[in-house]
């Protein structure tokens, strides 16, 4: 486990446990994605409230904290209960405002977007739990499969963390969390 103090503050960090170097496939997707989701809040610990909206990327207007933040919350909700288990999609977004969870996050608490997101975390969790690796998805949208969906999500967390680590230092000046 890492416990560092935000740079910003002196707020200690949100813990995360380092994924291991050996094990069997289910623990390492599935320690790999949570190492990255801790890193979402430790990327967002100690920032002013203020800039959680800040859209410091000219050509990028959508691409703030909080706009992360709640994408990252819905496409959680997307893949594991809209597609794996076929619940109904509830996000805000729409054909005729596709990116509204990024507009939505920009104007909300950055730490009711936190909550929230660790919330969603926690029901994926729960359903990768009662799956198998090789579940297929229930929806007819896509024939992906839990394995599947478990990479992606580390490759789409990790990715947006890499924009929040640009947008916490545009931000604040805060590197390296």
């Amino acid at each position: 486990m890492s416990d560092i103090t935000d740079r910003a503050t002196t707020t200690p960090l949100p813990a995360r446990v380092d994924p291991p170097k050996a094990a069997d496939e289910r623990t390492m997707l599935t320690t790999w994605l949570d190492w990255h989701r801790a890193t979402v809040r430790r990327k967002c610990a100690g920032l002013a409230p203020h800039l959680a909206g800040a859209a410091p990327l000219p050509n990028s207007p959508l691409m703030t904290v909080g706009g992360i933040v709640s994408h990252l919350r819905w496409v959680e909700a997307y893949w594991f209960e809209t597609i794996m288990i076929n619940q109904p999609d509830d996000a805000p977004y729409s054909e005729d405002d596709p990116d509204a969870e990024f507009r939505i996050g920009a104007e909300r608490p950055l730490d009711e977007l936190l909550d929230e997101y660790d919330a969603q975390c926690a029901r994926s969790r729960e359903i990768t739990a009662r799956l198998e690796l090789g579940t297929t998805a229930r929806s007819a949208q896509t024939q992906a499969t839990l394995r599947w969906v478990l990479l992606h999500m580390v490759e789409e967390t990790a990715r947006h963390n890499g924009h929040l680590d640009v947008l916490r230092e545009l931000a604040d000046g805060a590197t390296g969390v």
